[in-house]
Parts: structure tokens; sequence; C-alpha cells
């Protein structure tokens, strides 16, 4: 593969060798992001695993917490080994994050749950979790650099493209690995050993993700670099603390990845939970519908990627982040009118609200044995896991947490009277089984719209593709060579980390507090607003860049 250190002052097609670095290179990714979602699709289930149960929401945002955790230690992981990518090379890195990502996730395999162990449970699962992020953080930079020093000249976008599918095929191949384990087995055996299988199978994932890699060689560009002694002997210290490459590390957080980061996490995993938690859609059907939405929607990260390359990346990061912005709100309540219908008629008959002393209910983030529930806090989790909408009335100084469903007033607390006045005033996702017990019920598949349903998923999922499409390419070509690996990893794992990985368990607690389920898209919103507007302030685009010889600095600093 040495011959492709001449490739990079031509253009034309691909050599076999440069299409080689790309397939190795995003296998090996695909395979490190299924290691990471599948905790992420199997959040809502392990929250009966390995978190005490007695409040749904309040485990759920357990699961949500740990669930956020791999994604807020990311930049760290970023840092650790953008620094090692720096100094040592791209190719050694990311292998050694792909093993750290596969024993992880192997390892979560073989967890006792909290019945077993208790508190134990989610604390190993945490630090598992953290390995994950960790590994995650080094292995994107190094996957999407790694490609674009190997690409020629005015393919830089096409070529990272492909990179930037592989979080999506990932995630799809974690729902049918998933969906395939559980189709195959009791509920109870899936409950009690099945969900192991996915995490035990990426064991034969990184065998031969690291077989693979290891028949890679060096970039041609570092390994001019290196040749030269230009490359940086402290690459944190040029990255975060000289001027003006801190700068553009901020406005490559604020003004591109952040807004990037919420787009892909509502279009992709809050929709998904949105149609299981919120419409009560059956998993394996909720994942087919997602899953079909990928399969369509990710020929799109090709052809952003490949636009990106004719007219710029950012422009094409800022629409998408702006379209999506606009759209998000009908777009949820087109998902709850297409797919679960009885439960939009019930709500718009019947209007809840909820009376209590707003000084008793709490805001819940970070869930653990400190935090404590009140009658108005479980109020509003049976509500919001109901998917119903509701209003708060505040009454200072009463005790008492009452509902009014339509006409009907329940004066008190209580889960059973609660569920039996829903129940009575016919809200359809509840029903008695044989021994009189109110238990939940499915949305009914039959009054599914199932086009309308599919045609909406696959309209966030384009707005994925041109958020995610061209990122790489940008990022990569905003930075100098010597710290390249360092400089684009962290903004891309804090956009997507914390500002994109705290989607799930901020959106729920806000739906929770407010008692509107669409309150929770106001975060993406704003924040995607916000990317809007300083990327279209202070950067410019990047795509003529020779990043063997500098960075869309210059450019911007041009402009």
């Amino acid at each position: 593969m040495s011959a492709m250190a001449g490739t990079a002052g031509r253009s034309g097609s691909m050599s076999k060798d440069e299409k080689f670095v790309i397939f190795a290179s995003s296998l090996g990714t695909v395979f490190e992001w299924y290691d990471f979602y599948l905790y992420a699709v199997l959040a809502p289930f392990f929250a009966a695993l390995f978190f005490p149960t007695g409040n749904d929401t309040a485990a759920l945002l357990s699961a949500f917490a740990t669930y956020a955790a791999g994604f807020l230690v990311r930049p760290f992981g970023a840092v650790l080994f953008g620094r090692i990518g720096d100094l040592v090379g791209r190719k050694y890195t990311f292998l050694v994050t792909i093993m750290v990502m596969g024993s992880a996730t192997f390892l979560v395999g073989l967890l006792p749950t909290y019945a077993s162990i208790g508190w134990l449970a989610p604390i190993l699962l945490v630090s598992l979790r953290l390995c994950q992020g960790l590994a995650l953080g080094g292995e994107y930079g190094g996957a999407a650099t790694y490609v674009a020093e190997h690409s020629q000249p005015g393919q830089r976008g096409y070529a990272t493209s492909w990179i930037q599918t592989t979080a999506t095929l990932g995630l799809l191949l974690a729902l049918v690995i998933i969906a395939v384990t559980r189709g195959n087995m009791a509920p109870k055996d899936f409950a009690e050993w099945g969900w192991r299988v996915p995490f035990l199978i990426s064991i034969i994932l990184l065998v031969f993700s690291v077989y693979i890699r290891l028949k890679l060689n060096e970039t041609p560009i570092f390994q001019k670099m290196k040749a030269e002694g230009k490359g940086s002997t402290q690459p944190l210290t040029d990255s975060f603390f000289r001027y003006p490459n801190n700068k553009y590390v901020l406005l490559a957080l604020l003004g591109a990845t952040a807004g990037q980061g919420v787009v892909w996490y509502t279009g992709q995993f809050y929709a998904l939970f949105f149609l299981t938690i919120t419409l009560k859609v059956d998993y394996l059907l909720a994942y087919s519908l997602i899953g079909v939405s990928l399969i369509l929607g990710t020929p799109f990260f090709i052809v952003f990627g490949w636009l990106s390359d004719k007219i710029g990346r950012l422009k094409i990061i800022l629409a998408g982040c702006a379209i999506a912005a606009i759209t998000f709100f009908p777009l949820f309540a087109g998902l709850t009118h297409y797919v679960n219908p009885d439960l939009e008629a019930f709500a718009q008959k019947n209007p809840i609200t909820v009376s209590a002393d707003q000084a008793t209910c709490n805001f819940h983030i970070f869930v653990g044995p400190w935090s404590k529930f009140t009658d108005c806090d479980r109020a509003q989790d049976l509500l919001t896991k109901s998917g119903l909408s509701f209003k708060i009335v505040s009454t200072p100084g009463n005790p008492s947490v009452d509902m009014s469903v339509g006409a009907t007033k329940v004066v008190g607390w209580g889960a059973p009277k609660w569920n039996e006045a829903l129940l009575t005033a016919g809200y359809p996702n509840l029903q008695k089984n044989a021994a009189g017990a109110i238990v939940p019920k499915a949305a009914d598949p039959a009054k599914i719209n199932w086009f309308m349903a599919e045609l909406i998923l696959l309209i966030m999922v384009i707005y994925v593709t041109m958020v995610y499409g061209p990122i790489a390419a940008f990022l990569v070509e905003m930075f100098p060579t010597q710290i390249r690996y360092t400089s684009m990893s962290l903004p891309y794992h804090i956009g997507n980390g914390w500002f994109g990985g705290m989607l799930p368990l901020l959106a729920t607690a806000i739906v929770a507090t407010t008692g509107d389920i669409y309150a929770g898209l106001w975060y993406p919103i704003v924040v995607a607003v916000m990317t809007l507007v300083i990327g279209f302030i202070f950067l410019r685009d990047t795509k003529d860049v020779d990043i063997s010889a500098g960075s869309g600095v210059a450019i911007q600093k041009q402009s």
C-alpha cells in the first residue's frame, strides 16, 4: 500500500488500495458502533435488569444515564487517543481502540444483574460503558483521518462519507441481531439470558476487525510528516492552548458538530424511543420501522458526501440543521397520528390535568440511591410512560395529588385507581387480563399507517445524512496534519457525545416535568438553531484545502 503515497496530488478513479482502505476502516468502525449501540437499543429493557424497580421512568432515566455516560466520556477518549494518534500514528491507535471496545462489550454479556448483586451491577455496567466511550472517542477520529489522508483531492467528502455510514450501519446491525435473538426465543428466556447473546457475539466481530486492520499501513501524509520531522511533540497543547487552533476547535463544536449531534440522535434514537415508549409500538415492529428507514436512508450519506465535494460541506450541514429545527414538531406529531391514532384520539377527547403542590415535584436526570420520589413524581411517571400529555396545576400546600381525565376526577395518588380511571375513559393501551389486573397493551398494528410512518422516519434519517455525511471531511480539513487527530476528535465527540448523547436523557426528563410528550424536542431544536447561527456567521467552507500542506484555517482567515 506504500504506492499510495503518490496519490495525493492526482485525481481520478479510486485505486484498489484506496478502496481497501475505505473498506477495512469502515468495516471495523461498523463493528465498533454495533458494540456501542447495543446498550442504547436495549436501554429500556436494561432498566428492569440493572436498576431497582418501582418507578418505570426513574429506572428508564437510570438506564439512559448509563447510556449517556458512554457519551460523556467520549471527549476524554478523543484527547487520550488523539494524542497517541498524532504522536505514534493513526493505524496503531485505532487498533487499540477497537480491542478496548470489543472486550468491554463482550464483558457486558457476562455481567450479573441487579437481582444478583444489587448496586454493584450498575456500577460494573457503568464502568464497562465508560470503557466503550473512551474507545469510541479514539476510534472515529482515527478512522476518519486515516481515510481522508489516503483519499485524493476532490474526493475526500465521498471517501469519508463511507465512514459516516458506519454509525447507522452499526445501529442497523444491532437492531437486526437483537430482533433475530428475540424472535427466536421465548420472552422469558430472552429476559433471563438471551439478551446476553448480542453482546457475546461481539467477540467474533472483534477478532475479524483486528485481522482486517492488521493489513493496513500508516497514511502517506503522516509518514511524510514524520520523515520531515514536522510532527507535533505536544499535540494537546498545540490543539487546545494555542491560538488560533483552540478558537477553531470551539467553532467546530458550536458551529458544526453540536447541531449535527442532536439531529443525528433525534432522527434515529429518539425516534426509536418515541415509538416504543410513548406510542407503545411493539419492540420488533419498531425495530422493523427504524431498520427499513436506515436501509433506505443510508445511501444518502454517500450522496451528500459526494455533493459536498462539489458545492461545499458547511452549507449542507447547516441546511440539515435548519430544516430539522423547523420540522421536528410536525414530524413527531405525524408519527403519533399515523402510528397510534387511538392514543391521539383519546388525548384529544380526554384532556388530563394533574393538580399538586409543585414544590413536591422534582426534575430527575441522574437517578441513583440518592434520588427520592414523591407522589407527584410517581403520578407524572405514570402518565409519561403512558404516552399522555397533561396540564400541571399548582396547588401550594395541598398534600394531595389529583388527576382529572375528561369529566372524571380522581382524588389522591394511587396507580391502580389512576389506571382504572384511564381505562374507564377509553385509554387504548391498557387492558384487563384474565385475573382482572390492569396491564399494558401495545398499539394496534392494524391501525398503523405503515407507509406514512415509514416516510416520516425516512425524512428524519435523510436529515441525519445531510448533517453527518460531510462532517468528517469538514473536520479533517479544518486542522493541520500534526494535530489533526487530536483537534478534530474533541469537537466531534463533545458535539455527538455530550450534546447528542444527552438527548434521550434530557428529553425524557423534560417530558416528565412539563407533561408534554413533545416538549423534549425543544432541546435538539435549540441546539440545532445555535449551530446554524454560529456556523453561518463564523465558519467558512474547506473543500478546496490541500490537507497535506495546510488546513481550512487558512481559508477562514482570508474570508
